[in-house]
């Protein structure tokens, strides 16, 4: 029934800030939708930017997402990239489980909090 996902989304304090960091720190893609509406485009997929209260039918709250991203980059480029832009690792490289079996993760917080996991799967 379901084949992968589409995109997810973010409740953050400042759209604009959030869209700066995704862009210099992972290389993804500015976008605008809808009636202004922000995301970050990656791959065929992407995530939404929304501030508190944009989306009544959630139950959202600022800094309260948990992702995990797959790269093509080893490892030790990820942290590097990290490292030089001034983003602390929280833990890593650890050995998690991925949804296609091991992956090799990298976690850090986004300007919000977001707990955002980087991972590479095995060649």
């Amino acid at each position: 029934m379901i084949s992968h996902i589409d995109h997810i989304v973010l409740t953050v304090a400042d759209i604009e800030r959030s869209v700066a960091f995704y862009v210099r720190v992972l290389g993804m893609q500015a976008v605008s939708f809808g009636n202004g509406r922000r995301a970050l485009q990656f791959g065929q997929q992407k995530i939404n930017l929304q501030t508190l209260g944009m989306e009544p039918r959630n139950h959202a709250a600022v800094g309260a997402g948990d992702v995990c991203l797959i790269t093509d980059w080893p490892t030790a480029r990820v942290l590097a990239r990290l490292a030089a832009e001034g983003v602390p690792v929280l833990e890593g490289p650890v050995t998690k489980s991925g949804a296609q079996g091991p992956i090799e993760s990298v976690y850090f917080n986004d300007p919000d909090g977001h707990l955002i996991e980087v991972s590479r799967y095995p060649d």
